[in-house]
């Protein structure tokens, strides 16, 4: 996957564009689109101990996920990426879609907050590599800057 091109898609998808939910929408698509072997790519928002469904690409999903709870949670509550080869050995974790078998989170933040999470399954154990963290943490910065 070639993540510096993704990323110039999507700073040109959101340059002209204020309203963070249109964004995130577009991002959303974009990156569901791009990468093989994904069945849900999306966000959740932070609001207040809670993380709440937001723009996304995939089956319906849960609306709200506690911090600490889940890949999500514990990702968004601990601010750090959750790489997670098989969501099934994962303590605690929210099967909002049960063909989903890994799972990468990235925590987003607006200033020095946690804002909410970028959220990408897949149906294939150990779908996610150390590349695709570090291009998903470039799209981060990117999204980030449009919050």
């Amino acid at each position: 996957m070639d993540y510096k091109l993704l990323n110039e898609q999507l700073i040109a998808l959101t340059s002209d564009v204020s309203d963070v939910i249109s964004n995130l929408a577009n991002a959303s698509a974009l990156i569901f689109g791009a990468l093989d072997n994904v069945n849900w790519a999306g966000f959740y928002i932070l609001n207040g101990d809670e993380l709440l469904l937001g723009p996304f690409q995939g089956k319906p999903a849960c609306t709200k996920i506690k911090l600490g709870s889940g890949v999500c949670g514990t990702a968004a509550e601990n601010d750090r990426v959750l790489r997670v080869a098989d969501v099934h050995s994962f303590a605690g974790h929210i099967a909002c879609d049960g063909d989903s078998r890994s799972e990468i989170v990235i925590p987003l933040h607006k200033g020095n907050a946690v804002f909410g999470v970028l959220d990408i399954d897949s149906p294939v154990l150990n779908r996610f590599s150390s590349e695709d963290e570090e291009g998903l943490k470039l799209l981060a910065k990117s999204i980030e800057a449009i919050l």
